[in-house]
């Protein structure tokens, strides 16, 4: 069974037991969530799509840990006019592991 869900303004396409990195939740490492917002559930070739949501679906996960992502460096230059600037950035995430997929109506 899979299921397509939305989070932090990306869909991510999940099974049971799958590990995902995913934009940061303020949720406590260890604790249980519920993601509801879940555009499209399948399992062979039966497959539910929602409007934009399927109602009564939901996916249970279990947050491992938070974490930050590698660095991205950001360099801007003109040339010929002695601008250079130089940025790094590391954005916060979560680590999932999903327990259960609930398919709803």
């Amino acid at each position: 069974m899979f299921a397509v869900i939305k989070t932090g303004g990306k869909q991510y396409t999940v099974h049971e037991n799958d590990v995902l990195w995913v934009e940061k939740l303020e949720v406590e490492p260890g604790a249980s969530i519920n993601l509801d917002e879940v555009l499209m559930v399948g399992e062979g070739k039966k497959v539910t799509v929602g409007t934009p949501t399927v109602t009564g679906a939901n996916v249970q996960a279990t947050v491992i840990e938070q974490m930050r992502d590698r660095k991205v460096i950001i360099f801007k230059k003109k040339r010929r006019h002695n601008y250079r600037r130089k940025k790094g950035h590391r954005q916060n995430l979560t680590v999932l592991k999903i327990e259960k997929i609930v398919a709803g109506k």
